[in-house]
């Protein structure tokens, strides 16, 4: 895999990325903590048709970390890879953090996005707040106990009740297996408390947008997707029924399959404008 490097207020990083597939760009952000390497169960289904880019977010997998950083220094981060992979503009998809990333770039850049797929995200609203950073014990047992430790705890967090166990199991097992840098990814928790995307600010994205959701959704709840959606003025709304924030995992092949019908849509409608 090659690297980008992406110099930010917070500090320069080293980004490391990869491609996979040929055909129009489609740009994989992740969210907090994971790596690029968690997106396997997207990546081998749309680069069947589209030239897949993923990377590791700051603070994760084989990217360097900052003490601090915001999520307009991750939507520079984006950027960095979609230059160093030669790419002017792309169909962006983001999951949680990765979602509000792609939110960020969309108005920071917005020339560089074609479309969106947001996955478990929520904007910045009163009727969803977002979480604060974790203090210092909070921190040493979240960033520096043992992953497999922590399997419990992730099972109830991460996925719902129509999850395939052995799927579960298999994505636990790619979760434990990846890096992290503690001190980069408390970096995205104050990116994270920093986040200001708000509603004002939402609608006057003109992207293309599809927004999907779980509503057995623990960390992001359901109904933030509906405001999203109904906020942004070009958006629609898929949701799965019992799928948590996890749901690449929880559906499967359903969640591709959506998504890869919402660029078709979109290449073809950009096809009939030329």
């Amino acid at each position: 895999m090659p690297w980008a490097i992406s110099d930010t207020p917070t500090g320069r990083v080293r980004l490391h990325w990869g491609a996979q597939g040929s055909g129009e760009p489609v740009v994989l952000v992740m969210g907090h903590l994971f790596s690029g390497d968690m997106w396997y169960p997207a990546i081998p289904a749309l680069a069947e048709h589209y030239r897949v880019i993923y990377f590791d977010n700051r603070g994760t997998g084989r990217s360097s970390a900052t003490s601090t950083a915001s999520v307009a220094d991750m939507a520079s981060d984006v950027t960095a890879v979609m230059d160093a992979a030669d790419v002017e503009s792309a169909h962006v998809y983001g999951v949680s953090m990765g979602g509000g990333i792609v939110l960020q770039l969309a108005e920071d850049s917005p020339t560089r996005v074609r479309s969106m797929v947001l996955g478990c995200t929520a904007m910045r609203s009163p009727e969803y707040p977002l979480p604060r950073p974790p203090g210092f014990l909070a921190r040493q047992l979240k960033y520096r106990v043992p992953t497999r430790m922590l399997k419990p705890v992730l099972r109830k967090r991460l996925y719902g009740p129509i999850a395939p166990p052995a799927a579960v199991e298999c994505d636990l097992d790619v979760l434990c297996r990846m890096r992290f840098s503690a001190r980069g990814v408390y970096a995205q928790d104050l990116a994270i408390a920093g986040y200001d995307m708000t509603p004002d600010r939402i609608a006057t994205l003109p992207q293309p947008a599809l927004v999907l959701h779980g509503t057995a959704d623990e960390a992001v709840p359901h109904a933030a997707a509906v405001k999203l959606t109904e906020t942004l003025p070009n958006a629609r709304l898929v949701t799965y029924e019992g799928a948590g924030h996890n749901y690449l995992v929880d559906v499967g092949a359903r969640a591709n399959v959506d998504v890869l019908e919402f660029l078709a849509d979109r290449t073809q409608k950009a096809g009939n404008r030329t």
